[in-house]
């Protein structure tokens, strides 16, 4: 038996021999500290010893509770009914509306709040105004959501039943707070774990491998112990590199643009709201372009990035229409503002790219054909269907001779090389498009039509201001982290950037 035990201490792999005097901490972060090995040598040699029957690991499950992605958002800025409550303070009675502007809060944030400060009877809504009724302690007490905020993370069996209510509320929110099971490893030593131990305080060393200089010299082996090798242990699978899966499927669409005879359009993620809107004939009052929907970077241009020309004849679009067939668009009948049209955004859509292409185009070299695929942004509540970053594939046709049945080709063309064999047009309505497309397809999994995205031919006071003539554009811009979810069945958004290295290497490949 003894012979044996020691066959197994000479088949250790020094990682293995370097734990062996910390098993007895039983916890995987205190093995790694005093063997001074990263957890994922540790948690490997832990079960090749495991497999030696030198250990035994028993896992359970913990249910940890911790910030999430909204929750974070709010340690920084407090709860949306603490921004609010803020605000009350200052100005006691305002408008609803008033208050909504002010606040800076969403639709959904701002209703959620209402709810919770009404049930703590800080606040009395008459004729459509907001009454502060709290004094100071009130407003200086935290609520039972803050103080719970504040504790995390914390294990779920160790909440009272004060807050697991309070628990129940946050949960109904979108993202403040997030439960995930985690694995505690639980290490117990076997007899011949102790054997084995015992043993190893007076292991000597052992040659691992045999290299050119040991065999040089004959006494740099002879009469020395070389390590054993188990050879039917298992070994971990190693995996290649390859491009996130993300970007495999952007590539696959890439090459089905260019394949169609399309040219690629490409710009920056920060862009005048003269290209992200205005080119786009959306009113400066638009609700598109309110802090709630859309992020606006901090500064403004000097000077537009457009010719005078093209400036003048979206301004005369905005406040009076254009001329296009013989009749007399109205327009929106205000008066446009430079100012406005220089502020900065994080484009919201690849729409603008479209806009600045047209404004460049040399009518002699009709028709042409381009295409982008690029983020957009959003200012979004993030949930398993919704984030603040999104990617959009882009087209415009740009043909004197095109027309509607030549978009609908186009676009039943690119899907069904993207994989959707089953197709329907329905009418819709967009801002900037005249007629318009919604395209679906048919999940042969859940027997329902799904939406895939919109298009339809720009209207006339998108095309004259930015080519001098109402010339056909045949124009889409549907968002592309759809197919892609769809493709790789991914049911919540999140799942496509948590980077987890066990998803990315399952992931399929797009093949053609």
């Amino acid at each position: 038996m003894e012979k044996d035990t020691n066959k197994l201490l000479e088949g250790l792999s020094p990682n293995e021999r370097k734990i062996l005097p910390h098993l007895d901490e039983k916890n995987i972060g205190e093995i790694c500290k005093k063997s001074n090995l990263d957890r994922v040598s540790v948690t490997r040699s832990l079960e090749y010893l495991k497999s030696k029957g030198v250990l035994e690991i028993m896992t359970r499950k913990l249910k940890l509770i911790s910030i999430g992605v909204n929750g974070a958002l709010y340690l920084k800025r407090g709860l949306p009914e603490r921004q609010l409550l803020n605000l009350l303070n200052e100005k006691r009675i305002l408008k609803l509306s008033e208050a909504i502007k002010q606040s800076g809060l969403s639709g959904d944030e701002f209703k959620a709040s209402l709810g919770m400060l009404k049930r703590r009877n800080l606040i009395d809504l008459k004729n459509e105004k907001i009454i502060f009724s709290g004094n100071k302690e009130e407003i200086s007490k935290k609520s039972p959501e803050e103080s719970f905020i504040d504790s995390l993370p914390t294990e779920y069996d160790s909440l009272t039943p004060e807050q697991i209510e309070t628990l129940k509320t946050l949960e109904r929110r979108k993202d403040i707070i997030q439960i995930n099971e985690e694995k505690i490893i639980e290490i117990k030593i076997t007899p011949l774990g102790k054997k084995i131990i015992d043993l190893g305080k007076e292991f000597k060393g052992l040659i691992e491998q045999i290299t050119p200089e040991i065999l040089k010299k004959e006494s740099s082996w002879k009469g020395k112990k070389f390590r054993r090798y188990d050879v039917t242990l298992p070994v971990p699978k190693i995996n290649g590199g390859r491009r996130h899966f993300v970007n495999q499927a952007i590539d696959y669409a890439r090459d089905i643009w260019s394949e169609m005879g399309f040219k690629e359009m490409t710009g920056n993620y920060v862009m005048s709201s003269f290209w992200n809107f205005d080119a786009l004939f959306q009113p400066q009052d638009h609700p598109a372009r309110d802090m709630h929907d859309t992020f606006f970077i901090d500064k403004k241009l000097q000077n537009l990035d457009a010719d005078k020309k093209t400036i003048e004849n979206v301004k005369k679009s905005h406040e009076a229409g254009v001329v296009a067939n013989g009749s007399q668009s109205t327009g929106w009948k205000y008066s446009w503002e430079e100012e406005e049209a220089k502020r900065l955004v994080l484009r919201t859509h690849t729409t603008g790219l479209s806009a600045q292409t047209l404004s460049k185009l040399n009518l002699k070299e009709l028709p042409q054909k381009f295409f982008a695929i690029g983020k957009s942004f959003r200012n979004e509540t993030v949930d398993w269907s919704h984030g603040f970053e999104f990617n959009q594939t882009e087209g415009i046709v740009v043909d004197k001779n095109a027309n509607f049945r030549h978009l609908l080709g186009y676009l039943k063309e690119f899907y069904e090389k993207m994989g959707y064999e089953k197709l329907r047009f329905r009418p819709s309505y967009f801002p900037y498009t005249e007629p318009s497309v919604e395209i679906d397809f048919w999940h042969p999994g859940k027997k329902v039509w799904l939406e895939l995205g919109g298009a339809g031919m720009f209207r006339p006071e998108v095309v004259v201001p930015l080519l001098g003539e109402n010339i056909p554009v045949l124009a889409w811009g549907p968002g592309f982290d759809r197919m892609i979810m769809n493709y790789y069945d991914i049911k919540d958004l999140r799942e496509m950037y948590k980077n987890d290295l066990t998803q990315l290497r399952k992931m399929k490949f797009w093949i053609k």
